[in-house]
């Protein structure tokens, strides 16, 4: 058997050709050529994982929600003494009306005197109430609505909460045991809080 034997497996036949991997198919070791228009990607090239969005610039790594803006970045200008008095009066019209029936109720005497002052009784309850609610949960009573302020928590500039609207409350009690002094810190403190203010972390802005 012979180099040229047709019958040799490890043979080639004289005249033929380099046998090479077919075409459009590229074979082990051969560069494989990437579709017109796609750059070719090399070693370290950033691969894009099918799933799984881009970084995006200014997210933090693995992407995410974007940062929030903190006290001094968002904040609206904080509420001069004047506006969250002309607040506190309104709120204190909108409490009388309950309360005046109240007071007529206590001095008419009869029954009709008694429902009436029930009446006033329970509204004030829920006046009282509601307008922690709001205070709480938008940053405004109806006082404060009326006069274009907001209240909100110095971190993050969101509203208190119910909770922490109702501890602020009973806080005021800090701004009257002295003279109502506390009540009067506001014209001169940086951040125009009360006394009821610092202790909560809050702060009364412009709401427009």
């Amino acid at each position: 058997m012979s180099f040229g034997d047709p019958n040799n497996p490890y043979g080639q036949q004289p005249g033929q050709p380099p046998q090479g991997p077919p075409q459009g198919q590229p074979g082990y070791g051969y560069p494989q050529q990437a579709p017109q228009g796609v750059p070719p990607q090399g070693y370290g090239y950033p691969q894009q994982q099918p799933g799984y969005p881009q970084q995006q610039p200014g997210q933090p790594y693995g992407g995410g929600y974007p940062q929030q803006p903190g006290y001094g970045g968002g904040m609206p200008e904080l509420a001069h003494w004047g506006l969250r008095f002309g607040g506190l009066i309104v709120d204190g019209l909108v409490m009388m009306v309950p309360y005046i029936l109240v007071i007529i109720g206590t001095g008419v005497g009869d029954s009709f005197g008694m429902i009436l002052s029930g009446i006033g009784f329970i509204g004030l309850i829920a006046v009282a109430i509601w307008q922690l609610y709001q205070e709480g949960t938008t940053g405004q009573t109806i006082g404060k609505k009326a006069v274009g302020i907001r209240l909100l928590r110095e971190a993050d500039g969101r509203p208190l909460g119910f909770g922490m609207a109702f501890v602020r409350r009973l806080a005021h009690f800090l701004d009257s045991i002295a003279c109502y002094i506390g009540w009067l810190w506001p014209l001169w403190d940086e951040k125009k809080q009360t006394f009821a203010d610092k202790v909560c972390s809050s702060v009364v802005v412009k709401a427009n």
